[in-house]
């Protein structure tokens, strides 16, 4: 019986099971034995990394960011080998109400700014380390909120941004942070009506998730799975719904360039020491 590559994915919705289910069979149709382990959150996704439980872990960038720092702790190493075409060059934005006399960010002084999840990346650390650099402090100048939903998935269900988003239009936070494609999402959806609200601030651009290889994983089988990604095609209609519910029209090849700004708001807030190990005290996953 031929070895079988494991991949770790969070299950934060309950479309992962469709997902991951759909691409085991057309994995296993091209001749690539292939199962996969949901996990309750990410912190235990990237444990089982160096435990050797997965070959590959579907990784946040909060997850790579980790990896990475365990791998060169323990003086071995984690490679991204394969991403969605969305998950490059993205940005998160302040949003704030078009009636509220916010012109600029250092308006937000003595106001109160939405975020999502403690452990989201786009949500929290990276508009934390925006408003950081342009001189504004949580808790000296002006109050976060936290939407603190479903820790341990690093945002990926979204709901604290939804929820910053409807707090902002009820008056009850001065700014939301989210991810620009949720702003579209929200916006297209009626949470944030259209003319309601206006972009005060946009972060640097930043990557996403990414597949994560496990330390002293196979390299033929990981080698298979990654061709067997790029070569997926939206016009295949065996694996179009598939890719849409992953969100996605193309797979590419990884890349670790988009992770400088996150890495710098990680050290910046003590999320993770050098080594992985966390130390965000209010993080409950």
């Amino acid at each position: 019986m031929p070895e079988t590559l494991i991949m770790g994915a969070v299950a934060y919705a309950p479309k992962v099971v469709t997902i991951w289910e759909g691409f085991k069979a057309y994995f296993a149709e091209r001749g690539l034995a292939f199962d996969y382990v949901l996990y309750s959150n990410y912190e235990r996704q990237v444990k089982a990394q160096f435990e050797g439980a997965i070959h590959v872990a579907w990784n946040s960038p909060l997850a790579w960011v980790r990896a990475d720092r365990m791998a060169k702790a323990r003086g071995v190493a984690v490679s991204a080998v394969a991403m969605r075409d969305t998950d490059r060059d993205l940005t998160s934005l302040i949003v704030v109400r078009a009636d509220a006399g916010i012109e600029s960010l250092a308006d937000l002084r003595g106001r109160t700014v939405g975020f999502g999840a403690v452990d989201s990346s786009q949500a929290t650390l990276i508009p934390l380390e925006h408003l950081s650099r342009h001189g504004l402090q949580a808790g000296r100048d002006f109050t976060a909120r936290r939407f603190d939903l479903l820790g341990g998935k690093h945002g990926d269900h979204i709901g604290g941004e939804r929820d910053a988003a409807l707090a902002l239009m009820r008056g009850e936070i001065d700014a939301a942070c989210m991810i620009d494609g949720n702003h579209l999402a929200f916006t297209t959806e009626g949470v944030l009506p259209a003319g309601g609200t206006r972009i005060l601030a946009q972060t640097d651009a930043y990557d996403h998730c990414n597949f994560t290889v496990s330390p002293g994983a196979p390299k033929e089988l990981v080698d298979r799975f990654v061709e067997l990604l790029l070569a997926m095609s939206w016009d295949d209609p065996a694996v179009r719904p598939l890719m849409e519910l992953e969100g996605l029209k193309q797979w590419l090849p990884g890349r670790t360039t988009g992770y400088a700004l996150l890495e710098r708001a990680v050290d910046e807030q003590g999320f993770y020491a050098a080594d992985g190990c966390i130390l965000a005290a209010d993080y409950r996953y």
